[in-house]
């Protein structure tokens, strides 16, 4: 979503690294590229004004001019501003948190969902009752207002068999605040721990949408009040949320489509528009696809400083855990066989594939480029998966029994070309190879010496040091894993 602002903000900061000093022209001219990239990604002139001021009054202070990396501490400078421009607070650092449901309270705890018809209310109510059942342990009740829309109630009483939650029977006829009262008393007496109303929505934001919702706030008393709204919109979104703002009493944002080639306005202006922190992000049409949003990791993605964090917990939600000990055993005893590699091309499609998990990756910005021309998309995990299956069990342990008579066959099978198969059994070789060589260091545990004698900046010279990843002050490297990282780490 970010990608085009990604570019042009890399531009930018490119030419100011490259100065050994900077003088505050040079200062001003960058914040004026800066100012046109927001710009064109449709954020609000407000928004931007204020950004801009901020950036540019910190910026010219003489400990930046005069530091050993200027550029360096312009770049870090404006991180800081976009993290306070999405609602997080830069003096936290990497252990900044994303902002959580207020779920404290008598059960059942009301979660209302508002916003205009299609912008995947219904989805996002089934995918946060689904995170909220899998992750925090809520028995989740979601019951549906929409009398309007044709098979709305149908739709969620659908979503909510998919993701294994409980909805509320339809009875047809009722309006919208008889529907909450019978949600209500439903779910008390089933002892439902989160209740979650689905209301109506309208094509725009009309004085018949905006009486219905505070009618079925008065009798529901909801804790949270959910806007969500289509980022695919751009500003449109902006206005939308203004005009809920001032009607209902909101309590965050959902952002939809954040997996889209929008330019990125709405989310960069939603938090300075509306006060409200944006708690979720839908990234796809699956229901597992919404994560919790982080202010420091998006900043940290539109910069291309990657998001190692959310990259691990993806890893932790892919990776299952007796193939994690299988595979490290393994490790351990220096093997790895055609069945451990298929594994891996599976996690890594399960993360979201090769483009996803390079955008992760600080400085990966222009490897992903590079990707795309070439034209090295996730159909090549497809490729290498088909090439694996028209193996037998015996060659999938035996790679070394492959020979000229096996690989035209397998080539035919998978229809794939000889070529394909041998580039294939090259990747294999090389991380066989690293297998034994993490053998030789003492296995894993060896492995975890190394990385923690000074990181991995000690490791592997030129990833960190004494600045932080790449000498950029403020992030980690020289062996400072960020807390979170530490703590996800543990719990995995």
């Amino acid at each position: 979503m970010f990608d085009a602002l990604s570019d042009r903000l890399g531009n930018v900061f490119d030419s100011l690294r490259g100065r050994g000093a900077l003088k505050e022209d040079d200062v001003r001219t960058a914040m004026r590229e800066v100012r046109i990239a927001l710009l064109e990604a449709d954020v609000a002139l407000p928004v931007v004004r204020r950004f801009i001021d901020t950036v540019t009054e910190r910026a010219i202070g003489q400990e930046v001019l005069r530091s050993v990396t200027p550029g360096q501490q312009v770049v870090k400078i404006v991180n800081d501003a976009l993290v306070e421009m999405l609602g997080g607070d830069p003096a936290e650092g990497g252990s900044a948190q994303a902002a959580k449901l207020d779920l404290d309270a008598k059960p059942p705890v009301v979660i209302m969902m508002v916003g205009l018809q299609g912008s995947g209310k219904t989805t996002s109510t089934a995918k946060i009752a689904k995170r909220l059942k899998e992750t925090e342990g809520k028995k989740v009740m979601m019951a549906s207002l929409d009398v309007n829309r044709p098979a709305a109630q149908e739709q969620l009483a659908i979503l909510g068999e998919q993701a294994g939650v409980a909805t509320l029977p339809i009875v047809g006829g009722q309006q919208p605040v008889d529907i909450a009262n019978r949600a209500i008393s439903s779910a008390k007496l089933q002892s439902f721990d989160v209740l979650m109303l689905d209301t109506a929505g309208r094509l725009h934001v009309d004085e018949a949408l905006m009486a219905e919702m505070k009618a079925v706030a008065s009798v529901s008393t909801p804790r949270e009040v959910l806007l969500v709204v289509d980022s695919l919109t751009g500003q449109d979104a902006v206005n939308v949320a203004q005009s809920f703002t001032g009607e209902v009493p909101l309590t965050g944002v959902v952002l939809t489509r954040m997996d889209g080639d929008a330019r990125g306005g709405a989310a960069l202006s939603m938090r300075a528009v509306t006060g409200k922190p944006i708690k979720f992000a839908g990234t796809g049409e699956k229901l597992d696809a919404i994560e919790a949003f982080h202010p420091s990791r998006v900043a940290n993605r539109i910069l291309g400083m990657g998001d190692i964090v959310s990259m691990v917990e993806k890893a932790a939600t892919a990776v299952k855990e007796e193939d994690a000990e299988r595979l490290a055993k393994r490790m351990a005893k220096g093997e790895f066989d055609m069945n451990d590699l298929r594994m891996q091309l599976q996690q890594m499609t399960k993360m979201g594939g090769i483009g996803a998990i390079a955008g992760m990756l600080p400085g990966m910005k222009k490897a992903k480029a590079a990707m795309a021309q070439s034209g090295m998309d996730d159909k090549v995990l497809l490729h290498m998966d088909a090439i694996i299956s028209s193996m037998t069990p015996k060659e999938r342990e035996k790679p070394q029994l492959l020979n000229a008579r096996r690989k035209k066959r397998i080539a035919a099978g998978s229809g794939t070309q000889v070529q394909d198969v041998n580039k294939l059994l090259k990747m294999h070789q090389e991380m066989a190879k690293a297998m034994k060589q993490i053998k030789k260091m003492g296995g894993l545990k060896g492995l975890g010496q190394l990385f923690g004698k000074g990181g991995l900046g000690a490791a592997m010279p030129g990833l960190g040091g004494g600045g932080g990843m790449g000498g950029m002050p403020g992030l980690p490297g020289g062996g400072d894993i960020p807390p979170e990282l530490q703590d996800l780490l543990k719990k995995k």
